[in-house]
């Protein structure tokens, strides 16, 4: 039997407020939430996989919608929630954000649009294991991150990389292997979207659009260093 709780939707007004909120929904269950707020939990997440985080951008007050800024705008703060096992490492990869594969002419780190994601993070783990039915897996407890010194170097070396890579014309030959803590690959619906890139002939050309990604042991090591804390 599910437990009737109250969550009361507004915008945070800054960042405590916020990480209170993220807080008080620890220990609950997917399913609880949204019974809450009378959403209906799918059968699987094979066609909603973003389903979960929009939950939780539905409760914790996110305004920034599919805008290219972060989740809480007036905060500079993203929502990224992260399925984790009962050990606390992550399922899966973390999906950042869409990759320009054009006009990157003096583009930098500096002005990315990943590095605005990431200045200021929100985590949200979520007990996600297979075998536990969407509606009975469980809220963690949330952290609020900013990269360390280290931490941006390394992401910063990974996205200069990718990006010389595209800009090169070289898209069609990054695989998982690239990076050390972040990975490019395809973000699309489906096989038939397509976006325009540059080969190595300097010709547009269609392919699929590619996302950003942190690899399983970026996040892995950042809930690590959350769970030492607690």
């Amino acid at each position: 039997m599910q437990r009737r709780i109250t969550i009361k939707i507004h915008i945070p007004k800054d960042e405590k407020t916020l990480l209170e909120r993220a807080y008080a929904l620890s220990g609950l269950t997917l399913g609880e939430i949204a019974q809450n707020q009378g959403i209906v939990v799918p059968k699987d997440l094979k066609r909603e996989k973003g389903w979960v985080g929009l939950l939780l951008e539905k409760v914790l007050g996110a305004s920034a919608g599919s805008k290219p800024e972060p989740d809480f705008p007036h905060l500079g703060i993203e929502l990224k929630s992260l399925p984790i096992n009962q050990q606390g490492k992550p399922l899966e990869t973390t999906f950042v954000c869409v990759a320009p594969l054009t006009g990157l002419v003096g583009a930098t780190w500096h002005n990315s649009h990943i590095r605005n994601k990431m200045s200021r993070v929100l985590w949200v783990p979520v007990i996600s294991e297979r075998s536990i039915p969407i509606a009975k897996r469980i809220i963690g407890t949330p952290f609020i991150w900013s990269p360390s010194i280290e931490e941006e170097q390394l992401l910063a070396l990974d996205w200069q990389e990718l990006t010389d890579m595209i800009v090169l014309g070289e898209v069609e030959n990054i695989n998982a292997k690239h990076g050390q803590v972040l990975q490019l690959r395809p973000k699309a619906a489906n096989s038939q979207v397509r976006t325009k890139a540059i080969n190595k002939h300097g010709q547009p050309f269609m392919t699929l659009p590619r996302g950003f990604y942190l690899k399983i042991s970026f996040t892995h090591m950042l809930i690590s260093k959350h769970l030492r804390l607690n």
